[in-house]
C-alpha cells in the first residue's frame, strides 16, 4: 500500500512541454503523473513542494502514512508506467529507477544501467527504453538503452538486458520523446517523423511519416500523436483501441489506456476520449491540466480545483480509487524556456512561505500550453502571457464590444451600450427560446433590484449580483449611512491576478494585515489610488474549496450590502487563486483596540460598536436571503472603518445548508455575547493570568449575583452614569446562557442596544 508523503503544494498543473515534457501520460509515455497497469496497478504523481517527491495511491487505498516505506523512493524528474511497475528519472542524478507496489525500495534497473544518466524514459508492457543524457540539459539525445522486466519463479520482478529492443540505427537519430507499448518503442525524430522498433513494431503499420509530433501516447498495440502543425490527432496500429479519433479537434496532450485514448483539448482544456471506453464516465465541464490512464481508470488534476481526481473510463472503477486530497505538479520541470503559446508558472502564487520554486532547482521552469478559447458562456477577458493562461470571465460580466460577439449580444444592444450613461442603467434579459432581447433604459432600473414592502421596511433581493449594481434603501427610505470611501463602488469587479500582485507589492509580508484559517489578508492600493483589503486563500483552503463552492460563496458575498458589514468589492479566480477584494478598514480590529495596544475606546464608542455589530448580525440572520450564519463572531473579525463604524468581516463559507439553522443562529448569539463581555470588561476571551481564565466562567457568576460593577473595565474612565454599562452586562448574561432556547434572538438584542444607546432601555 502506498502512503502519502508530507504534503503536495502546487496550485497549478501543466499540460505540455513541447520538446521534453508532457502533461498527460498513459501506457508508455513520460510525465509528472503516471499509472502502472495490470492487476497490481497504481498511480504516482510528483509533488510541487520544490523537492519533487512522490505521492502514490492504489485501488482501494486507505492512504495511511508510512514514512519509512515511502522514503525509499527518490525524488523524481519524470515518471512512466508499465505492467505492474513504474520507472522514473531521478531528479538529482538523472539516473533511472524502477519499482513496483510490492517492493518500492528495490531498484529494478539492471546493474549495468544504474549509473547511466537519462533524458527520457518510456515503459512498455514488460520492457523499458531510455535515452542517455542529462535530463535537465538541452543537449542532443544519445544512445538508447532497453531492458525487460520479467516475473521470476517466486513471482517477483527481475530486470534483464533486452537484445530484442537493440537497434543501433535508432541511436544515430536525435529523438525528442519516447513511448512504449506491448513489444515496441517509438520516438519522435527532431527533423520530423516517427521511428519505431521492437519485435511487434511492424504491427503498428506506420507508413513513411515526415510530420513532426509534439506529443505521443501508446496503448498496448496502438500509437497516437498530436501534429505539431495542425494540433490534430493521428493514430496507427490496431484500430479497435483508437476507432474514430476526433477529426478537426486540436489537442495539447494525450494519454492512453490498454484500449482507449483520452486527450486534453486546446480550446477549453476539457477531456475527450475515443476507443474502448464508457462515454458517460468521462468528466464534463471543468477542464484538466494533466491526466494519466491505467487499464480502466484515469486520474488527473482538475483545472478549477487543482486537485487530483479519478474516474472510470471502462466502468465505475473510479470508485475504487481515492487519490490523496492534495495539489500535485502535473508539469515536468525543464531547463528550457517556455515558448510561444505557453506560459511559466510562478511559485509565488502558492502562498506557501517555504516554497520558492516548484522544481528542485530554481532555474527550472514548468510550462503549460495556453488554452485557445473559453467554454460556452464565458469570454476571454485577458490573453495568455508569459506567466498566466488566458482568463475566462462569465458573459454576465460582458460590458464592452470586445465580448459582444462571443457572448451573443445583438448589435442593437451593442450600439446603445456605447453611451456611458446607458452602460450604467441598462439591463438585458435574454430569451433562450425566441432570442428576443428586451432593452430597458431608464433611471428606475439603474440599480437592478426588486423592492417589496414589508410593513414599513424595505428589503432588497438580488437576482444575480455578480457584476450588478446593488444598493439597499434603509427603513422608511432613509438614506444609507456613509461608508468608507471604497463603498462607493457598487459593482462586484473581476480583478486580474497581476493587478492585485502589483497592488500588494507581490503579497509581501509588510503588506499583511492579518491571517487566519482561510489564508492571509493584505493591504492593497489599486491603480486608481483606492485602498482595499485583499483576502487570499492558502493552499489548504484551495484544496478543500472546489469551484462550485467558491462560486456559491461569491454569490452570497456579493449580495451582502450593509453599513455594518465589510462589503465585497471584487474577486479574482485566476491561476487557481481564490482572492476576495474588500473595503479597507482604516482603524483595524476591535480586538487590537481592546487587547492589542491601539488607542482605547471610550464608553460611548463601545456602546455604539456593540449596537452596530448587533445590527450587522441581525441583517445576516433575518434579512439576508437565505439566512446567513457567521459561525466565527469574535473581536478580531470586527473591524472599524475610517469613521469608527463597526463592520463584521471574515465569513468563510456562509450558508447554513442542511444544518440546524436555529441552533447555528443561537451559536452566533452566544459568540456575540462573548464579544460583549470583552467590550464591557476589557478582558480577552481566555486569559491564563485570571482565575478562572475563561471570561464566561469569570464574569457571568458576578453578573448574576448583582455584582456587574466588578466586571466593568477600569482602564477606561467611567462615565458619570454607569447604569448603561450595568445594563449592557445584563444583556451579555442573557446571550451566553447555556441553554440555547433561553438566549434572545439578534433582533431582541439589537432592539435593546438601540434603546440603550438612546438612553431608553428598561428591564
Amino acid at each position: 500500500m502506498f502512503p502519502q508523503k508530507g504534503f503536495c503544494v502546487s496550485s497549478l498543473s501543466f499540460l505540455l512541454l513541447l520538446l521534453m515534457a508532457t502533461g498527460a501520460v498513459g501506457f508508455g509515455s513520460m510525465g509528472s503523473i503516471s499509472a502502472a497497469f495490470g492487476e497490481e496497478r497504481f498511480f504516482c504523481a510528483i509533488d510541487a513542494s520544490g523537492k519533487q517527491d512522490l505521492v502514490c495511491w492504489e485501488r482501494n487505498s486507505t492512504l495511511t502514512s508510512d514514512a519509512a516505506y515511502f522514503s525509499t523512493l527518490p525524488p523524481m524528474a519524470a515518471l512512466t508506467g508499465g505492467e505492474g511497475f513504474m520507472c522514473g528519472i531521478e531528479a538529482n542524478t538523472s539516473q533511472a529507477y524502477c519499482w513496483n507496489s510490492i517492493s518500492s525500495g528495490t531498484d529494478l534497473v539492471p546493474l549495468n544501467f544504474q549509473n547511466n544518466s537519462y533524458s527520457h524514459i518510456a515503459a512498455g508492457m514488460n520492457h523499458v527504453c531510455a535515452i542517455r543524457g542529462s535530463y535537465y540539459s538541452n543537449a542532443d539525445s544519445g544512445p538508447i538503452d532497453c531492458w525487460e522486466l520479467r516475473h521470476s519463479t517466486n513471482n517477483t520482478l527481475v530486470s534483464v538486458y533486452s537484445s530484442s529492443f537493440s537497434d543501433p540505427s535508432v541511436s544515430n537519430l536525435v529523438l525528442m520523446n519516447l513511448v512504449s507499448g506491448e513489444g515496441f518503442t517509438c520516438g519522435g525524430v527532431r527533423e520530423g517523423g516517427i521511428v519505431c522498433w521492437g519485435p511487434k513494431s511492424a504491427n503498428l503499420r506506420l507508413t513513411a511519416i515526415t510530420e513532426s509530433f509534439v506529443n505521443l501516447a501508446s496503448g498496448r498495440d496502438s500509437l497516437c500523436g498530436i501534429s505539431r502543425v495542425s494540433g490534430n490527432v493521428q493514430c496507427w496500429g490496431e484500430p479497435d483501441s483508437f476507432s474514430d479519433p476526433p477529426i478537426g479537434t486540436r489537442f495539447v496532450a494525450l494519454t492512453a489506456g490498454a484500449r482507449h485514448f483520452c486527450g486534453i483539448r486546446e480550446k477549453d482544456h476539457a477531456i475527450e476520449c475515443w476507443g474502448n471506453f464508457e462515454a458517460s464516465s468521462v468528466p464534463t465541464g471543468s477542464g484538466f491540466l494533466a491526466i494519466a490512464s491505467s487499464d480502466d481508470t484515469a486520474c488527473g488534476v482538475r483545472e478549477d480545483e487543482l486537485i487530483l481526481d479519478c474516474w472510470g473510463v471502462q466502468g465505475p472503477s473510479s470508485q475504487d480509487y481515492s487519490p490523496p486530497l492534495q495539489l500535485c505538479s502535473p508539469g515536468l520541470c525543464t531547463a528550457s524556456s517556455c515558448g510561444e503559446g505557453s506560459f511559466a508558472f510562478n511559485a509565488s502564487s502558492l502562498n506557501v512561505p517555504e516554497v520558492t520554486s516548484l522544481c528542485i532547482r530554481k532555474e527550472l521552469n514548468i510550462c503549460s500550453t495556453c488554452r485557445s478559447n473559453c467554454s460556452e458562456g464565458f469570454f476571454p477577458s485577458s490573453l495568455c502571457n508569459e506567466n498566466a493562461d488566458r482568463v475566462c470571465t462569465a458573459c454576465s460580466l460582458c460590458q464592452n464590444s470586445s465580448c459582444w460577439d462571443i457572448c451573443g449580444l445583438p448589435a442593437s444592444s451593442a450600439i446603445q451600450l456605447q453611451h456611458p450613461q446607458m452602460k450604467k442603467s441598462m439591463v438585458i434579459i435574454g430569451s433562450s427560446v425566441s432570442g428576443l432581447v428586451l432593452i430597458f433604459i431608464g433611471w428606475f432600473l439603474r440599480h437592478r433590484v426588486i423592492n417589496f414592502k414589508k410593513g414599513q421596511q424595505w428589503k432588497t433581493q438580488c437576482m444575480s449580483c455578480i457584476g450588478k449594481v446593488v444598493k439597499e434603501p434603509k427603513p422608511n427610505n432613509e438614506p444609507l449611512a456613509p461608508l468608507s470611501t471604497a463603498s462607493s463602488i457598487t459593482i462586484t469587479q473581476v480583478f486580474r491576478l497581476s493587478e492585485l500582485k502589483d497592488a500588494t507589492n507581490g503579497f509581501k509580508e509588510f503588506n499583511e494585515l492579518g491571517r487566519g484559517s482561510y489564508g492571509f489578508v493584505y493591504k492593497a492600493i489599486l491603480s486608481d489610488g483606492l485602498q482595499v483589503a485583499v483576502k487570499r486563500a492558502n493552499a489548504a483552503t484551495r484544496i478543500h474549496t472546489n469551484n462550485r463552492a467558491f462560486e456559491a460563496e461569491l454569490e452570497i458575498l456579493c449580495k451582502i450590502r450593509h453599513p455594518n458589514i465589510v462589503n465585497l468589492l471584487g474577486y479574482c479566480a485566476e491561476m487557481g487563486e481564490r482572492l476576495f477584494v474588500y473595503e479597507f478598514m482604516a482603524h483595524g480590529t476591535l480586538h487590537d483596540h481592546l487587547h492589542g495596544g491601539l488607542s482605547p475606546l471610550n464608553w460611548s464608542l463601545r456602546l455604539k460598536i456593540s449596537m452596530q455589530v448587533a445590527k450587522g448580525l441581525e441583517y445576516l440572520h433575518k434579512d439576508a436571503v437565505p439566512p446567513i450564519v457567521h459561525r466565527d463572531v469574535k473581536t478580531s473579525n470586527i473591524l472599524l472603518d475610517s469613521e469608527w463604524t463597526a463592520r463584521i468581516a471574515d465569513f468563510g463559507l456562509l450558508s447554513s445548508g442542511n444544518r440546524d439553522l436555529n441552533a447555528d443562529l443561537m451559536s452566533d448569539v452566544y459568540s456575540f455575547g462573548i464579544v460583549l463581555l470583552e467590550i464591557v470588561s476589557g478582558r480577552k476571551n481566555f486569559d491564563k493570568d485570571y482565575n478562572p481564565p475563561d471570561i464566561v466562567e469569570w464574569a457571568v457568576p458576578l453578573i448574576r449575583k448583582g455584582k456587574a460593577a466588578a466586571v466593568i473595565d477600569r482602564n477606561v474612565a467611567l462615565p458619570r452614569n454607569v447604569e448603561p454599562l450595568l445594563k449592557l452586562a445584563d444583556i451579555t448574561e442573557l446571550a451566553v446562557r447555556e441553554d440555547p432556547s433561553k438566549r434572545p434572538t439578534m433582533s431582541d438584542i439589537t432592539l435593546w442596544l438601540e434603546q440603550l444607546v438612546r438612553g431608553e432601555l428598561t428591564f
